[in-house]
């Protein structure tokens, strides 16, 4: 693997948004693919009260060079006032689909 890759985890509050936001990280070339999952649900501490909320993951597979890129598609449509952006490295994996998310998250020819 020549360049290295990140998994990226975010999580949205409805699918609409969850798939509004992957089309977006694929639509500006931050993205290869994104991953609209089932929804789960999440327990965390937010202002002092422990929600339990129904929330829709997305997983985002990028290069690491264009993680900052990503962030900033992220931060500027996600609904949350502070969205979870976790980078998780990929250690290995098909050659070829490695090549193929550098290759999709470049500027068209």
């Amino acid at each position: 693997m020549s360049t290295p890759i990140l998994l990226v985890i975010t999580n949205l509050p409805d699918r609409a948004s969850a798939e509004a936001l992957a089309a977006a990280l694929i639509e500006r070339r931050v993205a290869a693919c994104a991953n609209v999952m089932s929804p789960c649900r999440s327990v965390y501490r937010w202002e002092g009260a422990v929600e339990h909320t129904e929330e829709h993951p997305v997983l985002a597979k990028t290069p690491a060079d264009r993680f900052d890129a990503l962030q900033k598609v992220i931060r500027e449509l996600h609904p949350y006032e502070l969205p979870e952006i976790i980078a998780v490295g990929v250690d290995a994996g098909l050659p070829a689909y490695l090549d193929w998310v550098a290759a999709e998250t470049r500027p068209a020819a």
